[in-house]
């Protein structure tokens, strides 16, 4: 049920809240945040918001850049991490016109809204469920510097194989020996399971959680399927709960690709499916793996798209140091059922009509979530829309493990991107997908290409310390 401003009234008066905190998103999918009072908080507050400026959350808007903020209060959650009762809202960011404020279609929440609104005026569906799940890894020290006379990182996990020589306790887990161990191996339990708790009280289901591949401290907590523009709520949410309980453990978590040379990394895997009038549109007991035309169009669509993709689920530079062989992150363009070395991967054990889907396996926890919903929804609908078969198009199935292809016929396989540079290039070429109903604005992926590229350069300008292991004395 919709919550009203009188049911935040009385939820701040039940719960005695002093201070009311009002998340915003900014272009990179960080949480920006303004507080209030709560004896300020009232009905002018929801309907007249709180005013900002766009261009510092790094949108270069065409209008002026004073923007106002208008609360959702279906989003309102008490925040577990401050000593004083505080209410948190997120919700939409809005151009100040007269008579009325009008929606500012660079700013994520609103781009996810009108890729929903764009799937049901198209008729195809009225509802998108995803699932991603949330790989990162919690640390017990890190560290990083980078001056003109010394750059390097440091990171430290009390579980690392890199500690066995260390006097202590011998709780050690060899090298990317990690996935599902038990206590006493898993030391990081109680901190994962009060994350959990602390999602299901913001309203967030859970499906479990537990430890990753990596002997570094890599772990997964997965929610249940979700609308997308509510999982992108909760995408953030999930990240501001994982972060701030670790710190309370006295961890440091980073959803950050890869951290650690030589180990797995995380990614950001997603789950979906398409409803209409609550029934799927993904099964047919008679497709491939159960799966429908419609399903297949739309993985046609992900994978006719997935350069200009990689752009917006992976856009960091760090993130295609993860999509390389060998740690079950996907390179190969194509899709298969239970193949993890494939970019689409169709779970065997979805077996139930309503929850037949696939999984997109190269996004990670670095991009915008709504962005990358939404860019995945709109590839997937250009897909049914010009029916792009991924089979005709050569893209599988590859039922066989693609890493251990003989190197003639893995050349004969189309990649993603190598880097971030190239992803932009595709991004730059093949966006009309995107731009499609208006839902992404021209001017923002102008931008985000932009601001990307800047990124790029900066980081290639840098030297790297194996530079200096691989060049120092040539």
């Amino acid at each position: 049920m919709a919550k009203t401003v009188q049911d935040i009234m009385s939820l701040i008066r039940d719960e005695n809240i002093e201070m009311v905190d009002f998340k915003m998103v900014d272009i990179n999918g960080q949480y920006r945040h303004v507080t209030i009072p709560a004896r300020n908080f009232n009905e002018e507050t929801m309907k007249n918001g709180i005013g900002f400026d766009a261009s510092n959350y790094g949108y270069a808007v065409v209008e002026k850049s004073d923007m106002v903020f208008i609360p959702d209060p279906d989003t309102a959650v008490i925040d577990p991490f401050c000593e004083i009762p505080t209410l948190s809202m997120t919700g939409n960011a809005m151009i100040i016109d007269n008579p009325e404020n009008r929606p500012l279609a660079q700013y994520p929440r609103n781009i996810v809204l009108a890729a929903e609104q764009y799937m049901r005026d198209q008729g195809i569906a009225d509802t998108m469920m995803i699932l991603p799940e949330f790989e990162f890894y919690l640390f017990d020290n890190v560290g990083w510097e980078v001056q003109a006379n010394s750059i390097g990182m440091t990171i430290d996990a009390d579980q690392a194989h890199w500690n066995s020589g260390v006097q202590g306790h011998g709780v050690i887990v060899p090298k990317q020996k990690n996935y599902h161990i038990a206590k006493p191996f898993d030391p990081t339990y109680e901190c994962r399971s009060e994350m959990c708790m602390l999602m299901e009280d913001a309203g967030i289901k859970i499906k479990y959680h537990h430890p990753e591949v990596s002997a570094s401290g890599q772990f997964e907590i997965e929610p249940q399927l979700g609308e997308m523009s509510k999982m992108a709520d909760a995408t953030m949410m999930i990240k501001y709960i994982i972060r701030n309980t670790a710190l309370k453990y006295g961890k440091s978590a980073t959803f950050m690709p890869k951290p650690v040379y030589g180990e797995a990394g995380s990614g950001m895997h997603v789950h979906m499916l398409l409803l209409k009038d609550g029934e799927p549109l993904f099964s047919d007991d008679n497709g491939y793996s159960n799966l429908s035309k419609t399903a297949h169009y739309f993985m046609g669509g992900l994978l006719k798209h997935i350069a200009s993709l990689c752009a917006i689920t992976n856009p960091s530079t760090n993130s295609f140091k993860r999509l390389v062989p060998g740690f079950e992150a996907p390179v190969t363009v194509g899709y298969a059922t239970s193949n993890r070395s494939a970019v689409i991967r169709i779970p065997a054990y979805a077996k139930s009509p309503k929850l037949r889907r696939f999984e997109i396996r190269n996004p990670d926890a670095t991009c915008n979530p709504y962005f990358c919903y939404a860019a995945l929804l709109m590839a997937g609908l250009d897909g049914i829309k010009n029916q792009i078969d991924p089979h005709e198009n050569g893209w599988g199935p590859y039922d066989v493990n693609l890493y251990n292809l003989p190197e003639e016929e893995k050349a004969k396989l189309q990649g993603l991107p190598t880097s971030l540079d190239a992803a932009l290039d595709a991004l730059e070429a093949d966006h009309d997908y995107l731009t499609a109903g208006g839902v992404f604005p021209e001017e923002l992926i102008k931008n985000f290409i932009k601001t990307k590229r800047a990124e790029c350069n900066q980081m290639s300008a840098i030297p790297h310390p194996a530079e200096f292991d691989k060049y120092y004395n040539l």
